[in-house]
């Protein structure tokens, strides 16, 4: 379960979320109360084990040129692009930065054409996104089959568990119900929802079919099933 910490603000929330176990932090760079700066965010990025957690640039409606240049100057892995970007511009920046995660409020009709992004991952949240309001999961399904998605929209230690046994994504995305207030983690609650989500995703695991023992190998990877 690839669990991501969004609207990271400082570096000691940057480096709680990480010692707590989350696999990515995210960096709002479109307006908004979380909103920082690209120097703000390289300086916390140096001190972050670069092995150990993916940082993540979220963009609105910005050029396709200007997110690789912040993405360069901040020192990131992945661009999370969360507007109303094209398929082309999407695949642009693709093709100049290690990552990329589309995002759509769900329910969007481009969602059924997310393929034709070209991005590592697709992301679902709530029409407005950092409102702490949770979407219908149900509309995952309008996801095509093959893509990676991510959950996120109104996810703290509450419900998170909830998502993972319900749509069984590739990821999770939690910003405002991990806060104390916009833009200040909370050290409990961000505690509370990565161990709710390990709780959950070993759950999946215990309840996962295994071939029978001294079956022959197959093409089929028990381990990458998602």
């Amino acid at each position: 379960m690839f669990i991501k910490i969004c609207g990271t603000t400082s570096e000691d929330d940057a480096l709680l979320a990480v010692a707590l176990g989350a696999d990515a932090v995210g960096f709002v760079f479109a307006p908004s109360p979380r909103q920082v700066s690209p120097q703000q965010v390289a300086d916390i990025v140096k001190r972050l084990p670069r092995e150990e957690v993916v940082t993540v640039g979220v963009f609105r409606d910005e050029a396709p040129r200007r997110v690789v240049e912040v993405m360069y100057a901040a020192g990131l892995h992945a661009a999370q692009l969360h507007g109303r970007e094209s398929a082309e511009e999407a695949r642009w920046v693709r093709q100049r930065v290690p990552m990329v995660i589309k995002a759509f409020p769900a329910g969007d009709v481009r969602v059924s054409r997310a393929a034709d992004y070209g991005a590592d991952a697709v992301l679902l949240d709530a029409p407005n996104p950092g409102s702490g309001r949770v979407f219908d999961w149900a509309l995952a399904a309008d996801l095509p089959q093959g893509q990676r998605l991510v959950i996120a929209g109104g996810l703290g230690p509450g419900n998170v568990a909830s998502a993972i046994e319900r749509v069984r994504p590739w990821g999770i995305d939690a910003t405002s119900g991990v806060e104390a207030s916009p833009g200040v983690k909370d050290p409990m609650k961000l505690k509370a929802f990565i161990e709710a989500a390990r709780r959950a995703e070993a759950g999946l695991e215990a309840a996962r079919p295994r071939p029978p023992a001294g079956a022959a190998a197959g093409p089929y990877d028990w381990a990458d099933d998602e």
